[in-house]
Parts: C-alpha cells; structure tokens; sequence
C-alpha cells in the first residue's frame, strides 16, 4: 500500500484563508449592491447622455444666432423617444428648446444661469417627467441642458461597477495572501522549526536534555512536555540500565578472579589452558562492561599524548598472548605528532584491535603510527567491504562460533567519537585487514 504524503499545514492554512477572504468579499459585495439598490427609490437612474446629445446639436448661424441641426445622434435619440424635449442656455444667456417642455419645468428654463446639475424623477409610474441638468459642450459652445431623462435600471450599473471594483481588490488581496500570510504562518512556527532542530540532536550522548517550551504556540506545548516526560522516563531507564550492567561487571570480576586463579592450579595442562581461555573471555567481557560506563561518564582529554609510546606499552603488554598464539608483533614508528586524547582509553582500545587481530588475523601484526594516526594491520582473510560497516554495530560479530561478545570494535568506535576522531577499515597489503584510528592533533583546538 502506497504510503500517504503527509499534508502541509502551513499551505492548508494558505488556503483556507484565502477561500475565506474570497467568500467573505463575495457575501460584502452582494450585500452592498443590495444596500444600493434599496437604497435608490425605484432601482432606476437617469440617462445624463440626453444633455450631450443636445449640445452637439446646437449650432451658431452666421448671423450669431443659434440653431438646432438635425444629427445621427439627434434623429436616433427622437427615434427613441418620441416625444423628446429639452431646455439649453448658453453663457450668453441665450435659449433654445426643442420639443413640448413639460409645465413643470417652464420656469426652470429660464433659470437654468442658477443650476448646473440636477437629477430629478418624478414619482409616477411610469416616470413622465423625469429630468437631468448637465453642462454639455458642442460645437456652439457650453450649455446648461435641462432635458427629459431616460431612466434605466441601477441593478446592472452596481452589479458592473462593483464587481469590476472586485477584481484589483481580490487580485491584491490573493497576493496579500500568498505572500503575507506564509511570512506570518512562518514567525508562528519559527519556534516549533527550532524545536524539530533541538529534537534532531538528542541521542544517548545527550542525556538530560529537554526540548525548550519558549516561542512555540500553546496549542503544541502539550505535545512538547509528553515529548519532555518520555525523555525523562527514558533517560531514567537507561540510568537503571547501566547501574545494573556497571554493577553486575564489577560483581563478576571477583569470581572470575577467583577462577582463574583455581583453574590455574589444576595439574592437567590441556584443561588449563581449554577453561583458561573461556575464563579470558569472561573477563574480558567484565573489562568492556566497565569501559562502556567509563565513556559513558566522558573521556578527559589532555594535551600531549604520545602515541608512540602507547603503542610500545601495548605490544608489551601482549606479548605473551601474542607468543602463546604463535602469533609475531612489529611496532613501527614512523614518527608521530602529540594528540589529544586520553591514554588509558586509547591504550586499552588499541589493545581491543590488536586481540581482534590476534584472534581474527593471521600470524603476523603490524602496529604502525604515523603523525596522528595509528594502524594496527593483520594479514588474516579480512573484512569484507559490506560488513565494514556494521562491525562497529554492538553485540555483532562477524563470524557467529568466533569468541567475544562484539563490543570490543563498538567500544573503539565510541572513544574515537569522544575523542573527536574516527577509525576507518582498509584492506592490508598482504590480503588482511587495517584499521586505522585518527586523532585530533594537540596543535589544534577541540570542536565546542
């Protein structure tokens, strides 16, 4: 079954808010034209056009006086309206009127000098003496028109008006929303991208840490402090944990101490030897016990470590395993530079490289330092390349009937970590395998 992608929030809010601000400014504008509409007694309004019509009909004899000419516009709009009538003065004070002037608007006329703008409906249906009062130009010159007016509907006028109005303010309102509202959705997660970041770097190097509860919404708070409880519990679990495996391995070196030393007063050399071994391994697996909750609790780096000399101490120190495993060791020191780095734990994990070598190499062990790094190099059947990887994995072994529990490489990997180092797998030139630990040179600084 085809995995679901999760769903944005921040683009599901984008866009709800933008269908909101659409429908919200629809339902406004169908209820200001139905303000506008009741708001106008009749939903008509008067035709203002009759007045220019009018103007441009007037003419000026040569003698100065004025007349009305018979246009297109002027034949069309009697076409029209039949009885079509209309009132113009000039600045001059001149009047000419075409048409039968309704008795109301008489003595209007020849007032027009004092008005310059009217609409005027009458209240009957239908409107007979409907009005307008404009001033008009025409080839004559200026007029002021008093002329019958065609009433027309004010529906289709607001409709038209208004959503034309609609367009730039929903077109700038999108872009408000698609730009505007992603910045302000950003600020209000701000603090929740900084928590995902605070929880990308909790691991169990990190213990005790909790994620913050500043600048983040109240509606995710709850989610933060179970997030913040379930690490506590955890952290409390693993405390218990390691108290049991630290307590357990220092339970069990006094009996393997006591074993040991009993089976190496039998008389019988081959059982001496079969449980020696077993007994080895026991204690070796008590020591890494108590390595790990040595790193556990941090590795104090100090300036100046030789690794030369480490290398030597160890060579020393197994050289009789290394006898008893028929098994030759050689130290070359190509000249080594002091690093940082703690020398009881980089001691006792070049010690875990070199028994792996024993144990899984060949008979033949280079331990080679070079600067600021050391290989310890075998000439066994090797790692192969897919497992270089997950040998340093905990409790894993290579081969399942080898001995040891498979911490030994673990625990390595751990200490160069603390050390800020690394260790890589390499073939060695005769077929074996190279493992190579890097250290941070004492003439840097260490990574905060």
């Amino acid at each position: 079954m085809k995995r679901r992608r999760p769903r944005s929030l921040k683009r599901r809010l984008i866009v709800q808010l933008l269908l909101f601000h659409i429908v919200v400014l629809f339902m406004f504008g169908l209820a200001f034209v139905a303000f506008l509409i009741r708001a106008d007694t009749g939903g008509a309004l008067v035709d203002p056009q009759i007045t220019d019509i009018a103007a441009r009909a007037i003419a000026r004899r040569p003698d100065g006086r004025l007349e009305l000419r018979e246009t297109d516009e002027m034949r069309a709009l009697r076409a029209a309206v039949p009885d079509y009538w209309f009132v113009a003065r000039s600045g001059r004070g001149e009047i000419i009127q075409a048409g039968v002037v309704p008795e109301p608007y008489r003595a209007l006329g020849r007032q027009l000098d004092r008005v310059g703008f009217a609409d005027i409906r009458d209240l009957g249906e239908p409107s007979e003496l409907s009005a307008v009062i404009r001033k008009a130009d025409g080839p004559a010159g200026r007029f002021t028109v008093l002329g019958e007016g065609r009433l027309f509907s004010l529906t289709f006028v607001v409709l038209f008006l208004s959503n034309l109005l609609m367009i730039p303010i929903l077109a700038l309102l999108a872009v408000i929303t698609v730009i505007a509202i992603p910045w302000i959705v950003s600020r209000a997660f701000a603090g929740m991208a900084t928590v995902a970041r605070e929880a990308e770097l909790i691991d169990t190097d990190r213990r005790g840490y909790r994620l913050a509860e500043e600048n983040i919404p109240a509606e995710v708070i709850p989610l933060v402090r179970a997030i913040n409880g379930a690490l506590h519990r955890l952290d409390e679990g693993y405390d218990r944990h390691q108290r049991f495996v630290v307590d357990a391995a220092h339970e069990l070196r006094t009996p393997i101490a006591i074993l040991q030393a009993k089976i190496e007063g039998l008389d019988d050399a081959r059982i001496v030897n079969r449980l020696g071994r077993d007994v080895g391994r026991l204690g070796t697996l008590a020591e890494q016990l108590v390595d790990l909750q040595r790193i556990d609790k941090g590795v104090s780096l100090s300036r100046g470590v030789d690794l030369g000399l480490i290398a030597q101490t160890v060579a020393a120190d197994l050289a009789p395993i290394l006898i008893a495993n028929g098994c030759e060791v050689e130290v070359i020191d190509l000249g080594n530079a002091p690093v940082w780095g703690d020398a009881g734990a980089i001691e006792r994990i070049l010690c875990n490289l070199v028994r792996n070598a024993i144990e899984h190499g060949g008979d033949h062990v280079v331990i080679r330092v070079q600067g600021c790094a050391v290989e310890v190099e075998d000439n066994g059947p090797g790692i192969p390349d897919h497992e270089r990887e997950r040998i340093f994995e905990p409790f894993y072994r290579l081969r399942a009937r080898s001995t040891g529990a498979g911490l030994g490489l673990n625990l390595v990997r751990q200490v160069m970590n603390r050390h800020h180092g690394r260790i890589e797998v390499s073939d060695a030139p005769d077929g074996g395998a190279t493992m190579r630990l890097e250290f941070l040179a004492a003439t840097r600084s260490l990574p905060a």
